[in-house]
């Protein structure tokens, strides 16, 4: 499909994917981040929650203690696992400070002194991020406890190293930011495929109406041309004018049937119409539309008829057989330049031979597709002919003659005769 028309449908269905794909991208720009966000909130009460589980178990094994010695603690399984913790004194009342046997994260204890004083000073729980004596990233979590008088006396410090949980956190942005890609494509290719359906149906009526247009030229092409000859044989000679006005008035006639045959083809095509099927003589039929189809022309053209009958569209077979004919006469010259044509029709079938080049059999069926033209073919009239044959339960072959020329059979269901 081209044209004008058709560059704007396609600009149409790029532009209508453009915006499906647009919204998808606007949908997942505003969801991509709510996740990534919550898998780093998800992350990081996950770890204090850790932290707190320490932090929380050692104050009450601290009270259980007798004094600030700290027994308790050094029973306990959490002493030598991970997350790692300290109790540090504050500045009011000194005692013995008490670590966790299990070294997991390295820290400066001078920054763990600082926090413990800061926190037993204010008595508040803190969370803080920081880093380890190698450089790995830990949270801390410090949480003060008062001694037997009541006043704050140390603090508790758990930390935990959190690059796990930060490589997690990386590999799920690398894994939306992946998945993020993909949708985007899938949804272009999606957009791409809807926005193609959803101007599919004026895509086939453009191409339905390029096709009308095409047969109409093609099809008026050579009653116009018999039509002004016979115009121009009736100016020159008087003499004939009588004779020539009657088969003057038939091919206008004719005209006028194809110009209605096209018409009902192409409603036909769009499905809002119905074959106005009928019992044709088709001899008597293919003799009328040689005898138009002629005119002033001087091919010779040899009719033989048997009384057939068929079930058919008198106005599209009228114009299967005229193109079959026109198309014989075009291309069926033999050496002397003399179109020599004999038409046959006998049991439903209508056989046009020419004693032309012949038709080239590596082209096959490609013969019957629109606008292809080689030696005994017409380009659009063979198309139209194989169409009506088709539609009417018959079909078109294309054979070469063993003497040469080529041979094309119409064949149509016979009915009986009455």
């Amino acid at each position: 499909m081209k044209g004008p028309a058709a560059g704007r449908l396609r600009r149409l269905r790029w532009r209508l994917t453009a915006i499906f794909t647009a919204m998808n991208t606007i949908g997942l720009v505003v969801f991509a981040p709510m996740i990534i966000i919550l898998d780093t909130n998800r992350a990081g009460d996950r770890v204090d929650g850790d932290l707190k589980v320490v932090t929380q178990v050692v104050l009450r094994l601290i009270n259980e203690s007798s004094g600030l010695e700290f027994t308790a603690v050094n029973l306990d399984p959490l002493n030598n696992n991970c997350p790692q913790f300290v109790i540090l004194p504050g500045v009011a009342t000194p005692f013995l400070a008490h670590r966790s046997t299990d070294d997991c994260a390295p820290m400066d204890p001078a920054v763990l002194n600082a926090i413990a004083a800061q926190t037993t000073k204010s008595g508040n729980t803190t969370l803080t991020d920081l880093k380890a004596v190698n450089g790995d990233p830990v949270r801390l979590r410090s949480e003060a406890f008062k001694d037997s008088s009541g006043r704050y006396a140390g603090a508790v410090l758990a930390w935990k190293d959190v690059r796990e949980a930060n490589r997690d956190h990386q590999q799920l942005v690398i894994a939306v930011l992946i998945g993020c890609a993909l949708l985007l494509t899938a949804a272009s290719a999606i957009g791409y495929w809807l926005s193609g359906r959803a101007i599919r149906p004026a895509s086939a009526a453009l191409e339905q109406q390029e096709v009308l247009l095409a047969e109409t030229a093609h099809d008026l092409r050579t009653p116009v041309a018999a039509l002004r000859a016979l115009a121009e044989t009736a100016a020159a000679d008087p003499q004939q004018r009588a004779e020539l006005l009657p088969r003057t008035v038939r091919l206008a006639g004719r005209m006028g049937d194809i110009i209605d045959g096209l018409l009902v083809r192409a409603r036909l095509a769009a499905g809002v119409e119905q074959l106005t099927m009928q019992p044709v003589w088709l001899d008597q039929l293919v003799a009328g539309v040689v005898e138009d189809t002629l005119g002033t022309s001087s091919a010779r053209v040899s009719v033989v008829t048997a009384p057939t009958m068929v079930r058919a569209d008198p106005a599209l077979l009228q114009r299967a057989i005229g193109n079959l004919l026109d198309n014989a006469l075009r291309h069926g010259r033999g050496p002397t330049g003399e179109a020599i044509v004999t038409v046959t029709v006998a049991d439903g079938r209508v056989t046009v031979a020419d004693q032309g080049p012949g038709v080239d059999p590596a082209l096959g069926d490609e013969l019957f597709e629109r606008f292809t033209s080689g030696a005994g073919s017409s380009g659009l009239g063979l198309s139209i002919v194989r169409w009506v044959a088709l539609s009417h339960g018959g079909d078109l072959r294309v054979y070469n003659a063993d003497e040469g020329g080529a041979i094309f059979e119409f064949r149509l269901p016979a009915v009986p005769m009455p």
